[in-house]
């Protein structure tokens, strides 16, 4: 039996789609930001210039019947590779953002039963800082390792809990969105009309500047005769694309055309940017696409004999 050993930090992050509008939680404990004199925090939003400290605080609380030992520490942000989603680094990982500049009181924290500990905060930006936004996390993790079961392994789980960190150092915000690397797969009957073709797209879409974006991206194809066979707006998108990060997504076209050449656009958008990148699609059935290729072969193998035979002199 094999025994995988697992990190667990989104699930109580609430890292998927859009912020967490309420303290992180997983039903044992939660972190979230000391309550201020306007009440209560769901994250950190802070501003700072480069060469400054900020303190802060935040709370710890166990909602369990038993004292709880916590490991913190502080972790950059980036968005997963599979779908764009909000995740943190790993304590082991090198942290070159927020994650390097933030500092509790303590590397531990020991809170009792259905008890809360607040827990001072410092961050501490460098003077070469450059400006923009520096997401990430302040992570309150369990290190005993919980036995569970995924199908066929016996998993070790290690559950986390974090409070994100939205952090913006001053100065020049640029906002730069590219769509990259935009292609088309086919898949089409062998016989045009027989079945259901449908075309995938796939595409790169990066955040070359330094500020998040909330990126919208829309679709279109245009066929012969400026027929347009496709027009949509995409949905499934990263809520949150981070700075200096780049996901790969699909988008399925069911009902492709199964003879057509159609120019396919894609266009990202996000606040003060906008960008597209196009490919030409062109979708001949595979039997055609079988009798002129032997039919190209044929007529070059002829050609060929043609200036091979040999001329006569009259």
């Amino acid at each position: 039996m094999r025994t995988l050993s697992v990190l667990l930090l989104a699930a109580a992050l609430l890292l998927l789609g859009t912020p967490a509008a309420h303290p992180a939680d997983n039903g044992s404990w939660s972190v979230q930001p000391a309550s201020g004199p306007s009440g209560e925090r769901p994250s950190l939003y802070l501003f700072a210039a480069p060469g400054t400290t900020l303190t802060d605080k935040v709370t710890v609380t166990n909602k369990t019947a038993k004292p709880l030992t916590l490991r913190l520490y502080a972790a950059d942000a980036y968005n997963t590779p599979r779908d764009g989603g909000f995740a943190v680094r790993d304590r082991g990982e090198k942290q070159r953002s927020v994650g390097a500049w933030a500092r509790t009181d303590r590397d531990t924290v020991t809170v009792g039963p259905k008890a809360s500990v607040t827990v001072p905060l410092t961050i501490t930006v460098p003077d070469n800082a450059e400006p923009g936004d520096h997401p990430g996390a302040l992570i309150a993790l369990d290190e005993r390792v919980e036995a569970t079961r995924r199908g066929a392994l016996a998993v070790g789980v290690r559950r986390a809990v974090g409070a994100r960190i939205h952090l913006r150092v001053n100065g020049p915000t640029v906002p730069a969105l590219s769509v990259e690397d935009l292609r088309i797969e086919q898949d089409r009957p062998l016989v045009p009309g027989t079945g259901t073709s449908r075309a995938v797209i796939s595409y790169t879409l990066h955040n070359r500047g330094n500020v998040t974006l909330a990126p919208a991206v829309a679709l279109r194809a245009e066929g012969l005769f400026g027929r347009t066979l496709l027009e949509r707006g995409l949905t499934k998108l990263p809520a949150e694309l981070l700075p200096r990060q780049q996901v790969r997504l699909t988008e399925t076209w069911d009902g492709a055309p199964q003879l057509d050449r159609a120019e396919v656009e894609l266009t990202a958008t996000a606040e003060g940017t906008r960008e597209s990148a196009a490919v030409t699609f062109l979708a001949v059935p595979w039997l055609l696409a079988g009798v002129l290729a032997l039919l190209a072969a044929a007529g070059g193998a002829l050609w060929a004999r043609a200036r091979r035979r040999p001329t006569r002199d009259d």
